[in-house]
């Protein structure tokens, strides 16, 4: 599926989210880009110097639905999620992203 490429008939959701835990050091941005980017969601994400990954997904909702899954308790290999928070969830009527990419 390209990137942002929504479900047809499907709403587009936004979410923004953060990552708790240990989630540095593990390659946690390039796995959210790879997935999102397999999954058709676009948007970015980056450490901050909090030591968490902050974010923004932007695509189909049941899609991103299963990638706020994915942040909450699966993770890059060899990180370790506390928990994940969900800020400023809505549908929107497009994305606003090209692509998903990370950001530094």
């Amino acid at each position: 599926m390209a990137c942002c490429d929504p479900l047809r008939d499907e709403p587009i959701l936004s979410v923004e989210f953060e990552v708790f835990g240990k989630v540095q050091g593990c390659y946690f941005p390039k796995y959210v880009r790879d997935l999102c980017q397999q999954l058709g969601i676009c948007g970015w994400v980056k450490n901050t110097k909090r030591g968490t990954i902050t974010g923004k997904m932007q695509g189909s909702e049941s899609l991103v639905e299963q990638m706020t899954q994915w942040l909450s308790t699966e993770g890059s290999p060899g990180s370790q999620i506390h928990h994940c928070e969900f800020t400023n969830i809505e549908h929107v009527t497009r994305v606003g992203y090209p692509n998903f990419a990370i950001r530094f």
